[in-house]
């Protein structure tokens, strides 16, 4: 899905108008996707390949020279197929989803240098539209302090397996 020229439009308006009436910066980020893992999907694959040749052998009189050709093939197909982006999406688990969708937010938020901002006032609207994922993330100056080490802590007590909050 990609936004017709009169839509970024509208969008850019609303979003001039608003700013004139706030003090703070309105940014707006539309991702494809918010992941590129494919690591579940080079498994699924390899697995899938694995067992092909016992099927084979058990039901069939072919080669061993075509039974490794026709595994082969199998891996590169079955890789090529499950890595496109709406099939490796869709076999991604809904919290590993949300958990890479809150990262990529939360990337953004910072890249974006939204709470660098004068008074520290800005909020960034984040869609990932592969894992139909939509955020808004506001920081305010009274705000700021507390929920940057709220957010320092969290980091902190992560381990390398958590998800996002709420996932």
């Amino acid at each position: 899905m990609s936004l017709s020229a009169e839509e970024r439009e509208r969008i850019s308006n609303a979003i001039r108008a608003t700013e004139a009436r706030t003090s703070g910066e309105i940014v707006c980020v539309l991702a494809r996707s918010s992941s590129e893992a494919t690591a579940l999907p080079i498994f699924i694959a390899a697995v899938l390949s694995l067992a092909l040749p016992w099927i084979l052998v058990a039901f069939s009189t072919l080669a061993v020279r075509e039974i490794l050709l026709l595994q082969a093939v199998a891996f590169f197909a079955l890789a090529m197929l499950l890595c496109l982006p709406p099939v490796r999406v869709a076999l991604m688990p809904r919290a590993a989803r949300r958990a890479a969708a809150y990262r990529a937010a939360t990337d953004q938020f910072v890249a974006r240098g939204i709470a660098r901002k004068k008074d520290r006032a800005g909020i960034l609207i984040f869609v990932s539209l592969a894992e139909r994922y939509a955020r808004m993330q506001p920081v305010f100056d009274r705000l700021y302090t507390h929920s940057q080490a709220l957010y320092d802590d969290l980091d902190a007590q992560r381990g390398p397996d958590d998800l996002a909050p709420g996932a």
